[in-house]
């Protein structure tokens, strides 16, 4: 029945105030209503609707973006939103645009890479959307190694330009989205040579389109690469092929920042340091852990509203079913995910204020820290994508069979949220570079060099080897330092086991290949470390609202006690603690779960996320789950007709015996 709450039993359960861990979630008082403002502005516009979407053929799909991304600009125009309201609208959307690229990258590129100049010149075109710009970067050939790019941007003196070039069939840019059949722009990255010289991987704007006819310029040949996997998903945004012939721009259009070509074609180095490009890195993977603990929110509420509507078995005396969350399968399943959801979160705010450490060290000139941000932001990109990929996949699996209908809402969250494991650096290529940091770190201990940020307690590393836990009781397992001394000892004996393996190879590089499975294992030790870590510091601060800190607290010792579960091995074969004690952790878990379960529905209430966001049957927030399956059935364009196209053709002949003898 419409207007009556079917879950109104589970919010009645909740041992603390939801509207307060609102709060919690969204960072503080002013985002969270930032936040329900504009998802309630979009989920009231009928042009954002999204219920036939993944019944659209590609055409139909691509076009109805179009629509969709046209109408939010308005609406920013209209309202006069600033950028943060407008960059909200676009993600409550919830529909990939070539305007992500161009906000997203675009946009910040020339910011961060751009002379003054060059902002004013670009900037101006870009924010007004005069011009649509995307990120050519990755090519057929190559994607994670970016100096191997092979486009080239050669520079020709006499006519003061550089010519574009795609060499090779595998120098074809590939992937960027907006290119296929968009963006008029583009910062493509190129190999930089003058007078013959390579001076490696460059950034050059280069217009792709006509501004008139939309056709594209002599030279470029650009297109769509094709359909990607699942219904709708990712298939909404044109991803491009690009290659250039011999395409020429004005030197001014190579982003000269940090590097220039003169008009006589020297090539130098401007006064701004390299290293402040990096912080556009830090600020790329902070929003994209962020995103993180935003998908895996949205699968975790949707299961766990269903898995508190579903019942099965376990009837007494003809009385209701057993509802799937009472489950002790289930919760073991579900509930890890609910609390890695706001691990993620708060791992995430501490990004952002890393970020404007790291802003403010590189203005001054202070590079010390930029190191260990880069690892810390790399490894984080790499564990919470993972996570995130893996955990809403058993959010599919935890909804039965009707969680892979695509009115469930999560295939098609799976399938538009599994490419984050990819873009950004490949997350197995980022753990190594991770593991290469924790390698150089442990090797320069012994130099007077202090390990700092994340890695600051390898300076214990003496005492960490010789490190056992006390724990005789399961509650033990409760107290933070109990959890961080044995989480660093684990990464810190695993990076000094495999440094000390490393150190046998007679040529390092040899050594880094062959012992590169135990490099990434020691890599993940140390960013689960870096999470828990971070999550615990969240609690120490002041957080005000009925009985929200104590619900946190639980959810933190889940986290952490569900890994410790999952790595068992490493913890036990690291010797940093005992099968006792082990087994102790995993009954302090279970524990746990019996204290998250009256409080789940509550704590995905607290996400705030609208029906529409969510686009779920299964996670709708009345739990009227049922029947609204039963009427979505109904929408599908195979019920438009009662016989379906090609029955009589093809299967009535079969029906009526009519089909002729095949010859063998």
């Amino acid at each position: 029945m419409d207007g009556v709450d079917h879950l109104a039993f589970e919010r009645n359960k909740a041992q603390f105030d939801v509207n307060d861990m609102k709060i919690v979630w969204a960072g503080s008082r002013q985002e969270f209503e930032l936040s329900d403002r504009i998802s309630r502005l979009v989920a009231s516009d009928p042009v954002f609707q999204k219920d036939n979407r993944t019944a659209l053929d590609r055409k139909e799909l691509f076009k109805n973006t179009l629509r969709k991304a046209a109408h939010a600009w308005k609406r920013v125009i209209e309202l006069r939103l600033n950028e943060q309201e407008a960059s909200k609208l676009r993600s409550f959307v919830d529909q990939p645009a070539f305007t992500d690229l161009h906000w997203g990258m675009f946009v910040p590129a020339i910011k961060g890479q751009g002379t003054d100049e060059q902002q004013e010149k670009w900037l101006p075109l870009a924010n007004n959307m005069q011009i649509i710009g995307c990120y050519a970067q990755t090519e057929l050939g190559h994607g994670s190694n970016v100096q191997g790019l092979e486009t080239t941007a050669t520079f020709d003196p006499k006519t003061d330009e550089f010519i574009i070039h795609s060499p090779t069939l595998t120098s074809s840019k590939w992937w960027p989205g907006g290119l296929g059949k968009i963006s008029t722009h583009a910062i493509v990255y190129a190999r930089l040579i003058t007078d013959g010289q390579d001076h490696g991987v460059h950034g050059f704007i280069v217009q792709l389109r006509s501004l008139d006819d939309h056709l594209p310029l002599p030279g470029i040949t650009v297109g769509d690469i094709g359909m990607k996997f699942g219904n709708a998903a990712y298939n909404s945004m044109d991803n491009g092929v690009l290659r250039f012939d011999h395409v020429r721009i004005p030197r001014n259009q190579m982003l000269m920042r940090v590097s220039q070509v003169t008009r006589e074609g020297k090539f130098v180095h401007s006064g701004v340091p390299r290293q402040l490009i990096y912080g556009t890195m830090v600020y790329v993977r902070q929003a994209i852990v962020a995103d993180a603990s935003i998908a895996l929110s949205r699968a975790v509420c949707i299961a766990t509203r269903y898995s508190a509507v579903r019942r099965q078995f376990g009837s007494q005396n003809g009385g209701p079913e057993t509802q799937v969350i009472d489950y002790k399968t289930q919760q073991a399943r579900l509930f890890p995910l609910l609390a890695s959801a706001y691990a993620f979160r708060f791992v995430s705010e501490w990004l952002k204020w890393l970020y404007t450490d790291v802003t403010q060290k590189l203005q001054a000139n202070d590079f010390s820290t930029l190191p260990e941000a880069h690892a810390c932001t790399a490894g984080l990109k790499s564990l919470t994508t993972s996570a995130t990929a893996n955990g809403i996949e058993e959010c599919r699996k935890l909804c039965g069979g009707h969680g892979y209908l695509c009115s469930s809402g999560l295939p098609e969250l799976f399938a538009v949220y599994v490419p984050a494991c990819t873009y950004e650096g490949d997350n197995t290529v980022l753990l190594l570079q991770v593991a290469r940091y924790l390698i150089k770190t442990i090797s320069q201990l012994g130099s007077g060099n202090k390990p700092v940020g994340t890695t600051a307690y390898l300076a214990r590393v003496e005492q960490l080897i010789q490190y056992q836990s006390d724990v005789k009781r399961a509650e033990d397992w409760l107290k933070p330092n109990v959890v961080i001394e044995a989480f660093e000892a684990r990464a810190a004996r695993m990076s000094v086991a495999v440094a000390q393996n490393l150190s046998k190879f007679t040529d390092p590089e040899e050594g880094f290949q062959e012992l590169s499975a135990d490099l990434v294992e020691a890599a993940a030790a140390h960013c689960q470390l870096i999470v828990v870590s971070k999550f615990i510091e969240k609690l120490q601060q002041d957080i005000p609202g009925n009985g929200v800190k104590q619900q946190l607290e639980v959810l933190c010792s889940v986290y952490a006690l569900f890994l410790l579960h999952n790595h068992l091995g490493d913890f036990l074969s690291t010797g940093c603690i005992t099968q006792k004690q082990g087994s102790l952790a995993n009954e302090q878990l279970r524990s746990l779960y019996s204290q998250v379960r009256p409080n789940a529905i509550a704590l995905v209430d607290a996400f705030n996320y609208t029906d529409h966001l969510l686009g779920s049957v299964l996670g709708r927030y009345d739990g009227n789950v049922y029947p609204k399956l039963y009427e979505e059935a109904w929408k599908d364009p195979l019920n438009d007709s009662v016989v379906p196209d090609g029955f009589k053709e093809h299967v009535q002949p079969i029906l009526r015996q009519q089909l002729r003898n095949a010859r063998l």
